[in-house]
């Protein structure tokens, strides 16, 4: 199929040659008048695998089997549930296994992060985020600054896109990054702009950030589950992720965190502590000195959160049996072109005014489409809502939309753009 058609015959067709297609059955959609409604805020909240409830089944069972002694009777011992998460999360973001770890949510892992990565001196201060970040990482990095005894507004640079454009160049990047180079302790961004579903070329970023004596960091909650990452080969310091939006994994679900193994066992890095950082071999002898896990589990603080483990557990097992994130990806790349296709035929006919605000270049973006609406954007969204399309409105004026590999398909971009042309 070489050219994409607006019609339902050519979506379906689409569909039917999709490998990917079967795992649509996996997931529980909302439904609108007994019909699944077309979902696109995957990248908002994931839908719910329907194995979920089996794993965490499992635990509750387990837990009322065995009460403590689950932590190592327990079918899958909670002593090292951890452990069973860990290999699939590693190929997800491009990691070595004892890199990365899952514990915690996000900002306080992103906390964690900055504690061991953002050590500002009076020559060496400022960080480097996006302007026009999650708030979550904007305060973040302010409140780190203010703990350091820094100004935010001196310490934290901003990038902007260039006037009458939406989205940052890569060049202009770099370019701040040289010119903060002397003041420069930290460069943090997101993988994917939560907003406009741009995707920032981290290797080069995470490069440029080293040449000038900075760390780089990323906060990867839009860009885990989403595009191929290779966090190890890209030489980046620290990334930190969420795992309820692509990842399927439930609201306010559990985090991961990487670390370069180049930081694994040191003892003398800025880090704050907890038990389930100390040797495991030793944990429970309850010595006085810490003694660090290798890796970046030595990041731990408490013990593992086992529900929502469960539950990433499920999601992550789709994964696996998926083939992983290239497959996806390749699926992903002719999903969103369809939907901005779609889209642009339906701009075409100047029914009303919209402007797609993500990059077009594939390699610069996700699976997310943001929208630019006018006047009449709130209620444009609330058409949609009220006829089964559940997307994410943002203020002031922005739709976004995300068809997931995992569960879209392409019949639902064609429903959404029928339901659009109703819309007046």
């Amino acid at each position: 199929m070489s050219a994409f058609e607006f019609s339902a015959e050519w979506a379906r067709q689409a569909d039917q040659d999709d490998k990917l297609a079967s795992f649509r059955q996996e997931f529980y959609f909302p439904q609108h008048q007994g019909q699944d409604c077309v979902y696109l805020t995957g990248n908002s909240l994931g839908l719910q695998p329907k194995q979920a409830r089996e794993y965490t089944e499992q635990e509750f069972n387990d837990w009322a089997r065995h009460g403590v002694e689950g932590h190592t009777d327990a079918e899958n011992p909670w002593l090292y549930y951890h452990h069973f998460l860990t290999p699939m999360a590693a190929k997800i973001v491009g990691a070595k296994e004892h890199e990365v770890v899952v514990m915690n949510n996000l900002t306080a892992n992103l906390h964690l992060m900055l504690v061991s990565f953002y050590r500002p001196t009076k020559e060496r201060f400022k960080m480097i985020i996006e302007g026009g970040a999650f708030p979550s990482d904007q305060y973040a990095a302010d409140s780190q600054a203010r703990f350091h005894g820094f100004n935010p507004s001196e310490a934290i640079v901003e990038l902007k896109p260039r006037a009458g454009e939406q989205t940052l160049r890569t060049e202009d990047i770099l370019a701040t990054i040289e010119a903060e180079k002397d003041q420069l302790a930290l460069v943090m961004l997101g993988g994917v702009n939560y907003y406009t579903g741009q995707a920032y070329d981290m290797q080069s970023i995470a490069k440029k950030a080293h040449e000038c004596g900075s760390f780089c960091g990323f906060d990867l909650a839009h860009a885990a589950g989403n595009l191929v990452l290779q966090l190890h080969d890209w030489d980046i310091d620290f990334a930190v992720w969420c795992s309820y939006k692509y990842l399927n994994s439930g609201p306010g679900g559990t985090s991961g965190v990487y670390v370069h193994e180049r930081f694994s066992g040191l003892s003398d890095i800025p880090r704050f502590e907890g038990w389930w950082g100390h040797n495991e071999k030793e944990r429970f002898l309850m010595k006085r000195h810490f003694i660090p896990m290798e890796g970046a589990q030595a990041w731990q603080l408490s013990n593992a959160q086992i529900f929502p483990m469960a539950i990433h557990r499920a999601s992550l097992d789709i994964f696996e049996r998926a083939g992983g994130m290239a497959p996806l990806r390749e699926k992903s790349l002719k999903l969103t072109a369809y939907l901005e296709f779609v889209l642009e035929q339906i701009a075409a006919t100047g029914q009303f005014e919209f402007e797609l605000i993500t990059p077009k270049d594939p390699s610069q973006r996700g699976c997310q489409i943001s929208v630019l609406v006018g006047q009449n954007g709130k209620k444009l969204y609330e058409f949609l809502k009220a006829n089964g399309v559940i997307s994410d409105w943002r203020e002031p004026n922005v739709i976004r939309m995300a068809p997931v590999p995992l569960y879209n398909s392409f019949e639902d971009i064609y429903r959404l753009g029928e339901i659009i042309k109703q819309f007046n």
